[in-house]
């Protein structure tokens, strides 16, 4: 579907993000109410299997359109909401009921040892409500968190409040900034870019800080088995 051109009473913004964010609002304000909450509610939930779909941009641009009266906040707030938490309902579910099975006797195998998931199962008991709330704010983990939640079997009690709880005020935040933005997009996108960069660079920090640990892990649990053949030998 072609894009709208960009109404001719705001500036062209520049930069990738103000671009993305013209052609979500492009694309939004070119369908009918019903398909533009299908369309969020659907990005909403891919994102928590394809963390690659821009979701936070046309978030923001469902919140920039409801301000213009396109469609209803309220409504707005309700699909993105929905869409998400179910998403990764979803990828939870699927991480408890075949979770346990990959990685005990299929190709997960490969990837973490029976010590490692003893440790994982270890950390989701004391830390995954935690984990998990804090995750629907980190691009990336958002995809992963409730997967390994339930492959580590975290009961859905502990698992999905923090889901419905971190995604309500996260998309609540996202479609403010839309809806409150006015007509000046160039903020709205500016606001965008400098949350994602921060957020980025939050993810990415985590993410050498696991690697470490984990490095860290195999490095002693290496050493614990030179030591023990030397005693054998």
């Amino acid at each position: 579907m072609p894009f709208r051109p960009w109404p001719p009473w705001y500036p062209r913004p520049a930069g990738p993000t103000s671009r993305r964010v013209e052609r979500a609002f492009s694309l939004l304000t070119d369908l009918p109410a019903p398909l533009a909450y299908a369309l969020l509610a659907a990005g909403a939930a891919i994102e928590n299997i394809l963390p690659v779909i821009p979701a936070d941009t046309f978030i923001v641009a469902g919140g920039f359109i409801a301000g213009l009266g396109t469609v209803h906040p309220v409504g707005v707030f309700g699909v993105v909401w929905g869409g998400n938490v179910g998403g990764a309902i979803a990828v939870y579910g699927a991480g408890r009921r075949y979770g346990p099975s990959f990685f005990r006797t299929g190709p997960g195998r490969r990837l973490a040892g029976e010590r490692r998931m003893e440790r994982l199962h270890a950390f989701y008991r004391r830390w995954g409500l935690v984990a998990i709330f804090l995750a629907r704010f980190l691009p990336g983990f958002r995809a992963v968190v409730p997967v390994f939640a339930g492959v580590t079997q975290l009961e859905p009690r502990r698992a999905i409040p923090p889901m419905v709880v971190a995604s309500a005020i996260w998309y609540g935040a996202l479609l403010q900034v839309g809806y409150l933005g006015g007509d000046n997009l160039d903020v709205i996108a500016a606001t965008l870019e400098r949350t994602s960069r921060g957020l980025l660079v939050a993810s990415v920090a985590l993410v050498v800080m696991i690697a470490g640990l984990w490095w860290r892990a195999r490095r002693k649990t290496s050493r614990h088995r030179r030591g023990i053949d030397g005693d054998a030998g």
